[in-house]
């Protein structure tokens, strides 16, 4: 079984552009090389040079969602990092933080990063970021990575 994590975004940010904002961050950061394309990106996902598989997709969610139910906005726009069994994990959840962290200064609107619907990572509702007060997903490395002012509290989604 993989392990993957998901951004949820509610923004009016189309997909397409999402994806463009992330191959450039990816490729100013030397994640992707110079043939992965947006439209890949949006189409099978590229990987990184770690191997970790990334894509972007628009959202069409169910009036039941977790995202809507449990943080109270509606997410239109994903995007998926499943991690490669091949590499360290913590490096590609740090790629994933800057990634993520470059995301929210292109991107508006509520977000939140979260591992399957269990443990929120991040959460953004209007300017306000919250981290998840864990410092296991949270190491001074990380928080490094943010670019953004932030407070440290934790979110979870019911148990329903």
């Amino acid at each position: 079984m993989s392990i993957s994590y998901s951004l949820d975004i509610g923004t009016a940010t189309p997909a397409a552009q999402v994806a463009w904002h992330l191959c450039d961050l990816a490729q100013s950061a030397g994640l992707f090389d110079a043939s992965v394309t947006p439209e890949l990106v949006t189409d099978k996902g590229a990987v990184t040079w770690r191997g970790m598989w990334i894509r972007v997709g628009e959202e069409k969610p169910q009036p039941w969602h977790p995202v809507i139910t449990d943080l109270g906005f509606t997410p239109t726009v994903w995007v998926r990092f499943q991690l490669a069994s091949s590499s360290e994990h913590h490096y590609q959840q740090d790629d994933m933080i800057q990634l993520v962290s470059g995301l929210l200064n292109q991107v508006p609107g509520d977000t939140v990063l979260h591992f399957q619907f269990e443990t929120i990572w991040l959460l953004r509702r209007g300017p306000e970021l919250s981290l998840n007060e864990r410092d296991d997903l949270w190491p001074p490395r990380r928080l490094a990575a943010v670019s953004q002012t932030y407070r440290r509290a934790t979110h979870e989604f019911s148990r329903e």
